[in-house]
């Protein structure tokens, strides 16, 4: 079977070495490390589906470690009744204008400072380098349509506190990145984000909207529950370093 994977340039200008990404299972393990292998990778992020443990087991035995559990969630998207009512007054979501991007850019360094994800539970990763990805990321979305189809953010008292990345593919939606500044937590934020995000996404034509969270993230998980997302699929992120020495490479 032909693995899921491709050479990531975006990691390797992070991190400085060789990098590869994959969505693996059990019977395609063995051609992605062959992949790795003809292409020198150094650094491989791999996800599988946590129903299929065996892949994961396989992984494991092939050298992998365990990094996060992302929780899927997703919401059908019907008409306007289905949406959220109202989120407070004061919160104005609107899409990002060009001179906000170093705004967003600086909201995300705070958001995900010392995030439960993937790369900052790599010990081998500095931790400064692992904030910048979020920050990266996210100034990456206001810039290009290629990384986000919209930026939304949330603004109080004309400061912007919170954002979401929305991309489109055919009639699903989803947001891949999403944060709120740790100063106004617990004011409504993130679910006039959320409401937000689905009324772009019906109003362009999308039936359902997907969402993924580490399981520890249980803040959003609860945010976007009361909006209506239900709990969807699941899956583990391993990280593969080729340089280190493991039994089964001898």
């Amino acid at each position: 079977m032909t693995p899921d994977i491709a050479l990531s340039p975006l990691d390797e200008a992070r991190w400085g070495v060789r990098s590869a990404r994959a969505l693996l299972a059990a019977a395609t393990l063995p051609a992605a490390l062959d992949f790795c292998r003809a292409n020198e990778v150094v650094f491989l992020v791999a996800r599988c589906a946590v129903a299929d443990i065996t892949a994961a087991q396989a992984m494991e035995r092939a050298g992998f470690r365990l990094m996060d559990t992302l929780l899927y969630f997703t919401r059908v998207i019907t008409n306007s009744a289905s949406l959220p009512s109202p989120l407070p007054e004061a919160v104005a979501v609107r899409p990002v204008r060009p001179d906000e991007a170093d705004a967003v850019r600086d909201l995300a360094g705070r958001a995900f400072a010392g995030y439960g994800g993937h790369y900052h539970a790599d010990e081998r990763l500095e931790r400064a380098a692992c904030d910048a990805v979020y920050a990266d990321w996210a100034y990456r979305s206001c810039q290009s349509r290629q990384v986000a189809d919209e930026v939304l953010v949330a603004a109080l008292d004309k400061r912007i506190v919170g954002f979401i990345t929305l991309r489109l593919r055919g009639d699903e939606g989803d947001g891949p990145l999403y944060g709120v500044d740790p100063s106004a937590q617990g004011q409504g934020i993130g679910g006039a984000l959320m409401a937000g995000a689905l009324a772009w996404l019906q109003a362009r034509g999308a039936r359902r909207m997907l969402m993924s969270t580490q399981i520890t993230n249980v803040a959003s998980q609860k945010v976007w529950t009361r909006l209506g997302f239900e709990p969807s699929h699941a899956e583990y992120t391993f990280h593969r370093w080729f340089d280190e020495q493991f039994a089964g490479d001898r």
